[in-house]
């Protein structure tokens, strides 16, 4: 079992910047990060597996985020720049120790962790 505690969250007005991080208690192949609007589906946004190479992104945050991960440190991050309000979400850590899988579909995932909200305002 993998617990992810995330962390970075917060309110921020349009353009601007937040850092996103996510701590694992144990080391995983594939992590991701997902975020669910009020009212919406989640919604994977960006993966990478160890070692760093080959990430994903959905269409609507690339040019924006950045994901990255430190293995010694068993940690993920998003950087998100030029936040906009349809960015306001809670955002989810998700790992697995899967090799195949979508890697921007929730169900590839096992581990959650319980999200740390984002507010961009106008």
């Amino acid at each position: 079992q993998v617990q992810l505690v995330e962390s970075g969250g917060g309110s921020v007005q349009a353009g601007g910047s937040l850092r996103l991080s996510c701590r694992a208690s144990g080391n995983t192949y594939r992590m991701a990060w997902f975020r669910q609007a009020a009212g919406k589906e989640r919604e994977g946004i960006a993966s990478i597996v160890s070692g760093g190479s080959k990430p994903y992104y959905t269409d609507s945050v690339k040019g924006r985020f950045t994901i990255s991960r430190d293995r010694a440190e068993n940690a993920l991050y998003l950087q998100m720049n030029t936040l906009k309000p349809e960015d306001t979400a809670m955002y989810y850590c998700a790992a697995t120790d899967a090799y195949i899988g979508n890697p921007l579909t929730a169900s590839t995932y096992l581990y959650w962790g319980q999200g740390t909200q984002v507010t961009v305002s106008s």
